[in-house]
């Protein structure tokens, strides 16, 4: 009886095994969300109580990067223990995999990255036609991103934000959701999922649009790693935008480029995205309708099904 509990807990304890067995549905991703809201009090008490040592100033500055590991306690907290209840009896499906097709892992990463910036670039014209946004979340976006030290942008915006993210709207909502209705409506409800975590339009909008390109990626290779990467380059980029002085005060792409240069690049990269979906589409077969998630027995807690060429 020992052996077997050692057997199928083993793998637990890896980054992304520990909540395989956990699949939430409707009501699961409803949880989710509350905790996380729950674990977002959580944070901001922190802040607020580091404020009370340190400056105000200092607490917006290093705020983030004590807030994002608390928030995400109390729904990591709640997964874990879910999939661990789950581990004996059910199967699991894995939160990463890496059924990147004929293309590979590294080709994957490059492509989905500049498909990423293609998308973002997508949506400055929509950026634009949103009302101003309030001077005090302004204030707030431009500290995370340009006002304070990079290397506090950098982990909190380009690390943190990415893992929890992906970890909570891709790996465990959109995989969820995946089992238990069509894939369209299960991304976008992800995706909305993502928007809403933001807490407003001026991040939530974009947040949805990159959302579904991060889903589709997700279903079709099952790989958190690329969607975390694409995360990642999204919000990179715009963190290495504000820290050049001469752009600082530019809100959008237009304002530094010539009318026929700025509908270019918006055309190619509408055809970068068309035929990123497509290529992926084509050269990634699916093991399931339901999503390229790699499959995780009892029988077999160590060896998920055999996954198709490719790493990262």
């Amino acid at each position: 009886m020992t052996a077997f509990f050692q057997k199928t807990r083993k793998k637990s304890y890896d980054l992304f095994s520990g909540y395989s067995h956990y699949v939430p549905g409707i009501k699961g991703t409803v949880g989710l969300i509350l905790l996380l809201l729950a674990g977002n009090l959580m944070g901001s008490a922190v802040v607020f109580l580091f404020g009370i040592f340190f400056s105000a100033d200092d607490a917006l500055t290093y705020g983030p990067l004590l807030a994002y590991p608390v928030m995400f306690i109390p729904p990591m907290a709640y997964a874990s223990f879910m999939s661990r209840r789950n581990e004996l009896f059910d199967t699991g499906y894995a939160l990463d995999s890496n059924n990147f097709g004929k293309a590979g892992g590294w080709l994957m990463a490059i492509m989905v990255s500049v498909a990423t910036l293609a998308v973002g670039f997508l949506m400055d014209p929509v950026n634009a036609a949103l009302p101003k946004m309030p001077e005090s979340l302004e204030k707030i976006l431009e500290n995370m991103v340009s006002d304070g030290p990079l290397w506090v942008s950098l982990l909190s915006v380009s690390v943190m934000a990415p893992f929890f993210e992906e970890w909570l709207c891709r790996g465990m909502i959109l995989r969820g959701l995946l089992r238990k209705m069509h894939p369209v409506w299960a991304m976008v409800i992800s995706s909305f999922c993502f928007a809403l975590i933001h807490l407003n339009p001026w991040q939530g909008i974009p947040a949805f649009v990159l959302g579904m390109l991060f889903a589709y990626v997700y279903y079709k290779t099952g790989s958190l790693k690329l969607t975390m990467l694409m995360h990642c380059v999204n919000n990179t980029f715009a963190v290495i935008v504000g820290q050049i002085d001469s752009l600082k005060d530019v809100d959008f792409m237009f304002q530094i480029m010539d009318r026929w240069q700025y509908i270019s690049l918006l055309a190619a990269s509408l055809v970068i995205i068309v035929l990123f979906v497509d290529i992926v589409w084509k050269n990634i077969p699916m093991k399931s309708p339901e999503g390229n998630m790699d499959i995780i027995t009892t029988e077999d807690m160590d060896t998920p099904d055999s996954r198709q060429s490719g790493t990262l």
